[in-house]
């Protein structure tokens, strides 16, 4: 075998990643080292990914689009299976059973919030003059939004396949704006209530966490001194649940073809579209099985460690998002930029109102906090969320960081409908008559008005819990 440079098959993609990784550290560098940077509180990965697009709009393309897909593709799956694979820890920061259940309930209600914004402004521009849009694109801005860019590259691509042109861009760009939104408009909103009074600044040396024994080591686990790694244990885990996933899907696409050739290749988008759902709902039912296993003794050691299982999704994830905002094309959005910058912004701004209004419901003692995290998460990522509070809340005294992740894990089962039905749901009419040239706006579009209205009815649900639901006060023994 040839190990020289003229070896391109084995020295491409590890140049190319290397490229990444050297993106990620000059950005981690102008984040620590250029105040103006640091103020904008922009995420290190975040930052890196603005940095290969710009490179790549200039002409400077360090890494394959292929590449770029690839990464982004099997990044968000691979993180939510690590994340999917930890053991659920009880919440000890807040004294209402509810808090989790209700954060995750608006987290998901923001995310329907945001469709039902998206939607309408799809469906008043296909009416009036775009009427050749894809009228299911206004779903792009939750996933862009409260999702991020892994999540708005497959269903943008699934929509895309489904005859949505340039439904990849469109939703990475979604994607990108909220980012910005975060960064732009929480750090506008901060100075607001700095200046009115509403919290003290504090600085705070920023220092790595203390990884103790205790951290790292739960009882019951495999010991350190294991003659395998442990980091290796949870790649194993992690990699075995991705592999099940990869056939389970090869066996369910195979049971479609028998549905006709158009539905069959409609389900087999979608699914693949959604292989980190999936793969989620894989680890789970591994993460039961494995808990059986200890129960009834035929396991005695607990395999998965949170901690290194954190680190693999945040790694998974770091590497997802550069790569999915690095695969924006501008180009593929030109006669777009109506829709595009009217969801942006309007996501952006009726975020932000309807996080205020409902935040003072749900967290009355820390409303503040709990708004500038939300809002934070809702239009980026859960690390922006976490720099936002980290301004008015440095030493987390408040539960509003614990929310962001105890919210994220319930709201899995909120969001469930959203994932499974309606997004696949409501370009079912466009793709069915975008090709007959006497279909009316209406035969297009009828899809997306009842996914609107489904958007509507699920939001009121979801509203209805997080202000009427009360938790059952706890019996004293006598």
């Amino acid at each position: 075998m040839d190990f020289s440079a003229s070896n391109t098959q084995l020295w491409n993609f590890l140049l190319q990643f290397g490229a990444i990784a050297g993106l990620l550290l000059l950005a981690n560098f102008m984040r620590h080292k250029l105040p103006f940077v640091k103020k904008t509180l922009i995420p290190t990965a975040v930052l890196a990914g603005f940095l290969l697009l710009i490179l790549r709009i200039c002409g400077v393309n360090l890494v394959a689009t292929q590449t770029l897909e690839t990464i982004t593709y099997h990044g968000i799956a691979l993180g939510f299976i690590a994340l999917s694979l930890r053991i659920p820890e009880e919440d000890e920061m807040s004294t209402d059973p509810l808090t989790a259940p209700k954060s995750g309930a608006l987290i998901v209600s923001s995310y329907t919030f945001q469709g039902i914004i998206g939607t309408i402004i799809a469906l008043v521009l296909a009416y009036t003059f775009m009427p050749g849009l894809f009228s299911a694109s206004g779903l792009l801005l939750p996933m862009g939004y409260g999702q991020g860019p892994g999540q708005a590259n497959n269903i943008g691509t699934t929509y895309q396949n489904l005859g949505f042109a340039g439904g990849r861009s469109f939703g990475l760009s979604l994607a990108a704006a909220g980012y910005l939104s975060a960064c732009i408009v929480g750090v506008v909103y901060l100075n607001i209530l700095y200046r009115k009074g509403k919290f003290t600044k504090t600085t705070v040396k920023e220092e790595s966490g203390s990884v103790t024994i205790k951290t790292f080591q739960h009882q019951g686990e495999i010991p350190i001194s294991e003659s395998v790694d442990k980091l290796s244990i949870q790649m194993a885990l992690v990699l075995g649940v991705y592999v099940i996933t990869y056939f389970a899907l090869v066996g369910v696409t195979r049971l479609s073809a028998g549905l006709g050739e158009n539905l069959a290749k409609t389900v087999s988008d979608l699914l693949w579209g959604f292989n980190f759902l999936i793969g989620m709902l894989i680890a789970m039912l591994i993460r039961v099985i494995l808990k059986s296993l200890r129960k009834t003794k035929v396991m005695v050691r607990q395999y998965q460690n949170n901690y290194l299982l954190s680190r693999i999704s945040g790694f998974a994830f770091d590497l997802m998002i550069i790569c999915g905002i690095g695969l924006i094309d501008i180009r593929d959005i030109q006669g777009m930029w109506v829709p595009f910058l009217t969801m942006a912004i309007a996501g952006a701004a009726l975020t932000l109102i309807y996080l205020k209004w409902i935040c003072k419901k749900l967290y009355p003692n820390y409303y503040y906090e709990g708004l500038l995290s939300m809002y934070g998460m809702m239009t980026g990522t859960i690390s922006s969320g976490v720099l936002l509070l980290r301004e008015i809340d440095p030493m987390f005294k408040t539960p509003a960081a614990n929310n962001l992740v105890t919210g994220s894990g319930t709201g899995v089962a909120f969001g469930f409908p959203l994932l499974l039905a309606l997004i696949p749901l409501a370009p079912s009419s466009y793709q069915k008559y975008h090709l007959d040239p006497n279909a009316t706006i209406w035969q297009l579009t009828a899809s997306t008005w009842l996914v609107l209205g489904l958007l509507i009815v699920y939001t009121a649900l979801l509203l209805l819990f997080m202000i009427k639901a009360k938790a059952k006060p706890k019996k004293v023994k006598a």
